[in-house]
């Protein structure tokens, strides 16, 4: 029994490693100079809008629960799963055009604004406090990017082109230490975890393009190797193994099943289609609500910390869960099909325009 409690307790923190490997990938994808402008503010406002609708529509269907489980169902339903949609952007080729960069953009917010309002209403303390160590970990993190701007010294470039195929993996290990100390750094503040991976992909991207650019491929590929074909897989699977059955078919809880997913798509993806720029087409505009809406990874988190709060039952935890898992199967699926589709003759030369990297900051609302 002790040994199967060990391995339990063993595939939980690699399931959180895998989750944190998944943030920290969505951060490393964020590029600042396609992440800006109008793009940005239209993402801003559409996660604001999300935040309130989820936080009326959570504290409506809490029922017994009150405001404070509506504040988990809220926040969880205004979640994207970046690091999930990221990679299959990017396998199909969509990530490098018009679309990827608005989906980053919405993507970003969906994902780092949930782990701040984590952080800000979910913590425990008081909103005043949690606040302040944001402020901390904000200037912390903000004296990381500038080290990470500023030139590195030429050494660092031969290191990592010199290891980069031997056993050393300097680059890997360098990589590694960054995630490792900002996951130190949020738990020693008290934050949630996620936050410090998150910024450590935004750290490590503009750390190894800065020291070398010719490698940072490379090492990316090794990284998500680590990542996609070991870490994440396992917190997919433990999500899955874990996932509490009896507690969803127990007192009609799975009739909540269908209700969030469909939640997810009025919560979160209604504002991405309305405030989704005027440039993308029709079958784009409804292929951004659906990988918008995609969410797994921070529903996980927060039906967790919201069942250990005794702020959430088992049942309604486990049919958000569920629907996630759904999400995470059907919507990139038609969202990809939506997708070929605007590549026909209907919006093959907006999607021409699109791939050719061609941005327009001032369109109008």
């Amino acid at each position: 029994m002790a040994d199967m409690d060990h391995s339990g307790s063993l595939a939980d923190v690699l399931s959180q490693l895998g989750l944190a490997m998944l943030i920290f990938l969505a951060g490393y994808e964020i590029r600042f100079d396609r992440v800006k402008g109008d793009t940005l503010k239209r993402s801003v406002w559409a996660w604001l809008i999300a935040l309130a609708l989820g936080l009326v529509v959570g504290t409506l269907l809490a029922r017994g629960g009150g405001f404070g489980q509506g504040v988990y169902v809220g926040t969880a339903l205004t979640s994207t799963a970046l690091g999930a949609v990221l990679p299959i952007l990017r396998d199909t080729g969509d990530l490098q055009g018009r679309f990827g960069s608005v989906m980053t953009a919405m993507g970003a917010v969906g994902e780092f604004g949930p782990i701040i309002a984590m952080s800000l209403l979910l913590s425990g303390r008081a909103p005043a406090g949690s606040a302040a160590l944001l402020v901390v970990f904000a200037l912390l993190t903000a004296a990381a990017l500038f080290w990470a701007l500023r030139p590195k010294p030429p050494w660092l470039s031969r290191v990592i082109a010199k290891t980069l195929h031997s056993s050393a993996q300097f680059a890997v290990r360098l990589v590694l230490l960054l995630l490792v100390a900002m996951l130190a750094l949020s738990e020693a503040l008290g934050l949630d975890m996620l936050l410090g991976a998150f910024a450590a992909g935004l750290i490590t991207r503009l750390v190894l393009h800065g020291a070398a650019p010719e490698s940072s491929e490379t090492v990316l590929s090794k990284v998500e190797a680590m990542g996609f074909g070991f870490l994440v897989p396992l917190f997919f699977v433990v999500t899955g193994i874990e996932f509490d059955l009896d507690a969803l078919l127990s007192g009609g809880r799975e009739l909540l099943l269908p209700v969030f997913l469909a939640l997810f798509l009025v919560v979160r993806g209604l504002p991405i289609r309305l405030l989704a720029p005027r440039d993308l087409g029709r079958y784009e505009r409804s292929a951004l609500v659906l990988f918008g809406s995609t969410a797994l990874p921070l529903v996980v988190a927060i039906t967790t910390l919201g069942v250990e709060d005794g702020m959430m039952t088992p049942g309604v935890a486990a049919a958000l869960v569920g629907a996630g898992m759904l999400s995470v199967l059907v919507f990139p699926l038609v969202g990809l099909w939506l997708l070929a589709r605007a590549r026909g003759p209907e919006g093959a030369e907006m999607v021409r325009a699109g791939r050719a990297g061609r941005v327009s900051e001032g369109e109008s609302w």
